[in-house]
């Protein structure tokens, strides 16, 4: 069922979330343990030729989003995937090709987000994401997403 999940997932984020053709995004890999996001500097650049902020947001909501969307994807489950709330930080620029990277270390995290869901309609999980550079960690990202019917 996942075998087909990278092209799954890139035609519903360009489908369901037009801004990811805008910043061309693509799906590097997705698994339902791994998400790895990039997009290219050109579109996301800023006036000092670094990857813009809102761009390294945007990016690694995306990813967090995508990990909900595969874990989902494999549970045979269909619901609507929101970010309820995130702190990002910014600690290197980014001047390269912006890869993310979400991991999903325990299936339990996502199994308790699924037990509220079908008990109660309406699941959260937290979710890391990391935009890693040839430098070091550029961004790290936290997220809680919900899902609901």
């Amino acid at each position: 069922m996942s075998d087909n999940l990278p092209a799954l997932l890139a035609r519903t984020l360009h489908e369901e979330i037009p801004l990811t053709r805008e910043i061309g995004l693509s799906v590097a890999s997705a698994s339902p343990h791994l998400i790895e996001l990039a997009a290219p500097l050109a579109p996301n650049i800023n006036h000092k030729c670094t990857a813009f902020g809102g761009s390294l947001y945007a990016v690694a909501v995306l990813a967090g989003w995508s990990m909900v969307f595969a874990r989902l994807h494999v549970a045979g489950l269909h619901a609507h995937i929101v970010i309820q709330d995130a702190q990002i930080e910014y600690l290197l620029p980014v001047v390269e090709t912006i890869n993310a990277r979400c991991e999903l270390a325990s299936d339990g995290e996502f199994e308790r987000c699924l037990k509220l869901f079908n008990r109660k309609g309406r699941g959260r999980i937290e979710l890391a994401v990391q935009i890693v550079t040839a430098q070091g960690v550029a961004v790290r990202f936290r997220g809680n997403y919900v899902i609901h019917d």
